[in-house]
């Protein structure tokens, strides 16, 4: 039997029923989301703490291969907007969401993002707050905006850095953009690690202590790293200096380089793919999971260099128009 407004299996409920059972779950029960009844979300205040805020937004074909799964799709959504509250040494907390359904994009596929939404935010303990759905003529488009906690006066800026500070980088660079290779078809990758990085990198969350006790500046790697040290740098009023012979690399990504006849052409390549998600900082001192890759100068501009010799790495990374 079905009572009026329900809806068939196959068949999307309205915006109000899509809501209340994709989306209300995502509240694990938290007073401060209203169960998605209002128009607003009430967070209460966090004596000694300040609240940071971040949005990025994802369209399908620029930032996730068309036809990617749907659960994967909301995964990286969330974990791109965790890598920026990484980077500030912020503990997440919870999110706002907005998306914009093309038809293709049915009940199925709708359901299978709600429960990639639901699976991250049980791993990284987050609420789902409020947002917005609403339909489009044009590719999925996506949008989330995250809130996270610091203590007052501790949140990690780009703009913090000092000439003479190490320029660092956490985990491996250039696995993200061979992994889009890998997805597309264009690199082999049996095991389908390198893919799996570029479609649900995982936030260095772990990090945020040495962050915060240690760093005078940090970004995380979404761009390039070339480029996204040079938001640090740019920031703190420096210019900086970069060894890409000092990247560290993962076993798939040593092997590809060993193939490629230009090792600095190579290098570079790595360097501004992006899709990394790992943290770019500079610290006055090493810290412990980060590797020293260049620093900042008194001089402004940058200077990239490969064995020795400066290379010309042109934008460095990602730019929108």
């Amino acid at each position: 039997m079905r009572w009026p407004g329900m809806s068939a299996p196959d068949e999307a409920p309205d915006e109000f029923g899509q809501i209340a059972e994709l989306y209300r779950p995502l509240t694990r029960g938290a007073p401060e989301a209203l169960a998605l009844l209002d128009d607003a979300a009430v967070i209460p205040s966090r004596p000694g703490f300040d609240l940071v805020v971040t949005k990025d937004a994802m369209v399908e074909g620029v930032h996730f291969l068309p036809g990617e799964a749907p659960d994967l799709v909301a995964r990286k959504l969330l974990r791109v907007n965790l890598s920026d509250l990484a980077a500030k040494g912020a503990e997440p907390y919870g999110y706002f969401l907005a998306t914009a359904w093309p038809k293709a994009w049915g009940w199925a596929e709708r359901r299978r993002f709600a429960d990639g939404l639901a699976q991250d935010g049980e791993a990284f303990d987050l609420i789902l707050l409020g947002g917005d759905t609403v339909s489009t003529p044009g590719p999925l488009t996506v949008s989330l905006t995250l809130l996270g906690w610091t203590p007052s006066g501790r949140m990690v800026r780009r703009g913090g850095g000092r000439p003479g500070d190490l320029l660092m980088v956490s985990g491996t660079i250039g696995d993200g953009w061979l992994g889009l290779l890998a997805a597309k078809g264009e690199l082999d990758d049996p095991a389908g690690w390198l893919a799996g990085r570029y479609r649900a990198p995982t936030p260095r969350l772990d990090l945020r202590d040495v962050l915060r006790d240690g760093a005078s500046a940090a970004a995380d790697v979404s761009d390039g790293l070339i480029a996204d040290a040079g938001h640090i740098a740019t920031a703190s009023g420096c210019g900086l200096k970069l060894d890409l012979a000092a990247l560290p690399l993962s076993e798939p990504a040593r092997a590809w380089l060993s193939r490629q006849p230009e090792r600095a052409v190579a290098l570079s390549a790595l360097a501004s793919g992006g899709d990394d998600y790992e943290v770019v900082c500079a610290a006055p001192e090493r810290l412990d999971g980060f590797t020293v890759i260049g620093n900042l100068t008194a001089e402004p501009g940058r200077r990239i260099e490969v064995d020795g010799l400066v290379i010309e790495a042109g934008a460095g990374g990602w730019r929108h128009g």
